[in-house]
């Protein structure tokens, strides 16, 4: 199978755990779009899981399939799961899991860890984004790494870079950083730093941000999602991308910033110094411990002082040799499972 040239390979339908793509960065996106033409997609409800007609079911964050506030609606999501898991057994419908972190960024109860534990045991394939990513048994893993956005942005008609500017930008959630971030900022006594935070925060966030606003002028926000055009200036007019996220395993944010040559701040970790190695030196500042204003002062120095004569070396990270990788994966996946394609399910 390895050696089937797509010209000849069958076509195959996937139904993705996600909703529709909506135009914008979401991984989702890439991924429909860096498909070869061999793959259909359908998009993620209860009754195409559990009626429709797939050849392959592929999941990412599997928490949101089963996550609701309301206890009695999880408990009818975790039991349409387990309808699920026995559908895709008996009519051999393999399940592919793409590994976007080590564990849900928030967790879940007892129960949620349960049902979610015994769709691990049904994945037939995992794909992790990074090299460093923990599968048992290893066997059943592979790695396709995240996609580059240089293809998807124009920086043709980007604003100038903003000099002593760093932004934190993506959706905001408690688990980023962005609290610990305004902090450290606001101990900072260069009066020419700025500090700008771009994207829709979460958990009452707006209202923190808001305050470290009144608090320093040198703080800025825009509190909303925004188009890619806006994205690219954003990200253009930053000396430097500050992420101090204190879980960090992969991050579309940090692909973002890099694909526009913008060198970043992240916490050291395995997955990070993995792509600092891969992406040369000069573009992922790495800091241990907690986030302090020193940190920032000296990365900002660094930064400003460097001349970087080459971009993010980013290649093989285009969303079409990746759409194949997965293509091929699936081919591979329904052979050991032994589906027949186009079944009547």
């Amino acid at each position: 199978m390895t050696n089937r040239t797509l010209a000849d390979a069958p076509p195959i339908s996937v139904l993705q755990s996600l909703s529709p793509p909506d135009g914008t960065t979401r991984f989702v996106n890439q991924v429909v779009e860096g498909a070869p033409a061999q793959v259909s997609f359908t998009f993620f409800s209860w009754k195409a899981a559990l009626f429709g007609r797939y050849d392959v079911f592929h999941v990412h964050w599997p928490e949101l399939l089963i996550r609701e506030k309301r206890p009695a609606r999880a408990f009818l999501r975790r039991r349409a799961l387990s309808a699920l898991l026995l559908r895709t057994r008996l009519q051999r419908i393999p399940i592919v899991r793409t590994v976007h972190n080590l564990r849900p960024h928030e967790s879940g109860e007892a129960a949620e860890n349960r049902s979610l534990d015994a769709l691990d045991a049904r994945t037939d394939l995992f794909i992790r984004l990074n090299p460093t990513t923990p599968v048992e048994p290893e066997s059943k893993a592979i790695t396709i790494l995240h996609g580059h956005y240089r293809d998807r942005f124009r920086t043709d008609t980007a604003p100038p870079t903003v000099p002593g500017r760093a932004l934190y930008f993506g959706l905001i959630r408690p688990y980023k950083g962005i609290e610990t971030l305004l902090a450290v900022f606001q101990g900072t006594v260069d009066p020419d730093l700025q500090l700008r935070v771009v994207g829709r925060p979460s958990s009452g966030l707006d209202v923190v941000i808001t305050a470290a606003q009144r608090a320093d002028s040198r703080i800025s926000s825009r509190l909303e999602f925004v188009a890619d055009d806006v994205l690219v200036d954003e990200v253009c007019q930053a000396e430097l991308v500050v992420l101090p996220y204190r879980e960090m395993h992969n991050s579309g944010a940090l692909l973002v910033a890099l694909s526009l040559n913008r060198p970043v701040l992240v916490p050291n970790s395995s997955s990070n110094t993995a792509l600092a190695d891969e992406v040369g030196p000069g573009w992922v500042h790495l800091y241990d411990g907690e986030l302090s204003r020193e940190i920032i002062e000296t990365t900002m120095a660094t930064v400003r002082s460097r001349v970087h004569p080459e971009p993010p070396r980013l290649e093989g990270r285009d969303w079409d040799t990746l759409g194949e990788k997965t293509y091929r994966a699936y081919l591979a996946v329904l052979e050991t499972t032994g589906r027949r394609l186009g079944a009547r399910s």
